[in-house]
């Protein structure tokens, strides 16, 4: 399903859609990862950017 634009706020920020390429590629490039290291945290992690941000600095 695809990320719905016209809800964008706060809670859409908190959360990275690990199934839209763009926000994977985005995430990986912010932590210099690869998109295959930042979908692997998506499916272990959850999609909550805080946390997965402090996964990703960890690699």
């Amino acid at each position: 399903m695809a990320d719905n634009k016209s809800k964008r706020g706060k809670q859409d920020r908190a959360r990275v859609a690990g199934n839209e390429g763009y926000e994977v590629s985005y995430f990986a490039r912010k932590h210099g990862i690869s998109a295959e290291q930042a979908r692997n945290l998506i499916k272990k992690i959850g999609n909550n950017r805080e946390k997965l941000n402090r996964a990703a600095e960890k690699l």
